[in-house]
């Protein structure tokens, strides 16, 4: 069963809700749903008080270390983290308190060609069984692809039954970030979900669109209950007005 998986979205070191695909070097592009006068560390405090696991702390740029680090030591072994994790300080966070690491860009070169030997050099640090690997993906053609240096860089890896087929091997879970409509509260990619549901076969979190306590079901239905869901602007706890939290826990106690 699909079950509600937290997350904690970091920014200059603030908790914030943004829209994804404004997230770029121009600081003038972005677009903030919510920045919280709260810590990061609140809000891990209250995952970890609810019971709640399998979240993510994600930091958008640098600038973050500190909240992120304040966010584990609140959950340890609770949280996962992703932003700016590499070979050289993956084991570093995994001792800060993270219970995953998640990795992107940095399985890639510049100018985004996929780096399958920096995934070795990375399992052979950590292993596969604390390692998330983000792909989060923008809409093409063909599909989707995996887009890096915070979503504003497509890549050469699809998003397709080889290649999730492929890097199932060497991790523990997939995040995918549907940076199209991250943010947007307009509705989840459904073409996406369907196909991850029908695709991967290690445990898999997407995010991106979601507006209603009803995409719960909708992506349980689709994936046939393989694939958890994040939901970030549309939630009360990030001053949306959608999705109750409180009618998140209630859903993740039925399964």
């Amino acid at each position: 069963m699909t079950r509600f998986r937290p997350c904690i979205d970091l920014h200059n070191g603030t908790v914030k809700q943004i829209v994804g695909g404004s997230l770029s070097e121009n600081p003038d592009s972005l677009k903030t749903n919510f920045e919280s006068d709260q810590p990061a560390a609140s809000f891990a405090q209250r995952y970890c008080d609810d019971g709640l696991t399998g979240g993510h702390v994600i930091q958008l740029g640098p600038g973050n270390t500190e909240a992120a680090k304040s966010a584990l030591s609140a959950y340890p072994k609770g949280l996962q983290i992703g932003g700016g994790v590499t070979r050289g300080n993956a084991a570093d966070w995994l001792e800060a308190g993270a219970s995953h690491v998640i990795v992107t860009s940095w399985l890639f070169n510049s100018e985004g060609h996929f780096l399958p030997k920096r995934l070795d050099a990375l399992l052979k640090e950590i292993g596969k069984d604390r390692l998330v690997i983000d792909l989060s993906c923008r809409r093409t053609e063909a599909g989707w692809s995996v887009a890096m240096n915070r979503w504003q860089t497509l890549t050469d890896l699809e998003i397709n039954a080889h290649t999730l087929r492929t890097l199932s091997a060497s991790c523990c879970e997939f995040l995918i970030h549907a940076a199209d409509v991250e943010g947007k509260c307009e509705g989840i990619d459904q073409d996406l979900v369907r196909f991850l549901g029908a695709n991967s076969y290690i445990p898999t979190t997407y995010a991106g669109g979601a507006s209603r306590l009803s995409d719960l079901q909708l992506v349980n239905d689709l994936s046939n209950g393989t694939v958890d869901l994040t939901i970030g602007s549309a939630l009360d706890l990030f001053g949306g007005s959608g999705v109750q939290y409180s009618d998140c826990l209630a859903w993740n106690q039925r399964s």
